[in-house]
């Protein structure tokens, strides 16, 4: 390496040796007031950010979803009480409203119930821009739940549940009073719902005892039919056999003879079958005899 560098590298080294230097060191602040005042400056900061809550827009902003469904579901109980109250009359919107204390709704959700809520709401029957309730069961009176429950058992159709006739009947326990004696009440085991059926006294009709002992003595539960039809055989009893659904019977079709129809003839002139006539010269033969 060149002398004369190594030289003035020494020198250099020399010189910034001979230089006084101060060092200014961090030091570490251990005290909470820091932490304090920084979380403080954040939230203030996120808080001026934060949207500001407005009297009138607040039911329009995030979640008025579950709002508007609650103002629903609130018109619908509301509906409901007038029905079983005996109140049939239409309401609109304004006064479904005023009657449910709910006047502050913005437009949007009254928008909402007008077009789309109110008008596919299964509970809720529409008639002219107002509203009524809809029943399960179009009954106003005992007499017309009497007769609904006849023409159920008439058809076939088994029971009604006793909360729609709640819901459906105005005045509903003062009804089913007067109707003690012609109403059947049975539970569901499932789910223990009460199920209203027509006390039909013209099927009624006294059981000997025994019989009644013998019925209820018998476990046929785990059982179908098929199985009590094979018990009920070797048993030699056959009077299962003509019970049960029957396959209709398609009846039958009457074959078409496919033989070909023969043309009669004439029956024109009969008594002149065995005469001839000829046109040559202007003879009749009967029997060998001819006739100019």
């Amino acid at each position: 390496m060149d002398p004369a560098l190594l030289r003035e590298r020494e020198a250099f080294r020399k010189k910034a040796l001979a230089t006084p230097s101060v060092e200014f060191k961090k030091k570490k602040d251990d005290s909470p007031f820091k932490d304090d005042s920084k979380k403080k400056s954040k939230s203030s900061s996120s808080a001026s950010s934060a949207p500001k809550l407005d009297a009138n827009n607040y039911k329009t902003m995030a979640g008025s979803s579950s709002y508007r469904f609650g103002v629903l579901a609130r018109i619908v109980r509301h509906m409901r009480a007038r029905h079983q109250e005996g109140d049939d009359h239409p309401l609109s919107l304004d006064e479904i409203l005023d009657e449910t204390n709910q006047l502050d709704v913005g437009n949007k959700i009254k928008q909402w119930l007008q077009t789309e809520a109110l008008q596919n709401n299964p509970k809720i029957e529409c008639t002219q821009d107002k509203y009524i309730f809809k029943p399960v069961y179009k009954i106003k009176d005992k007499k017309s739940l009497l007769r609904l429950l006849k023409q159920q058992d008439l058809k076939g159709l088994g029971g009604i549940f006793l909360e729609d006739v709640q819901e459906s009947l105005p005045h509903c326990e003062r009804a089913l009073k007067n109707l003690a004696q012609e109403i059947l009440y049975i539970t569901r085991p499932t789910d223990k719902k009460k199920i209203l059926f027509y006390n039909d006294k013209t099927a009624n009709f006294d059981v000997d005892e025994e019989f009644v002992k013998l019925w209820r003595a018998t476990a046929v539960d785990a059982m179908d039919d098929a199985k009590i039809e094979e018990y009920l055989e070797k048993q030699g009893i056959k009077s299962m056999q003509d019970h049960g659904l029957r396959k209709p019977i398609a009846p039958k079709r009457k074959k078409v003879s496919q033989k070909r129809r023969q043309f009669k003839k004439p029956r024109d002139n009969e008594h002149l079958a065995d005469v001839l006539e000829t046109y040559d010269d202007n003879t009749l033969t009967q029997k060998g005899v001819s006739i100019k």
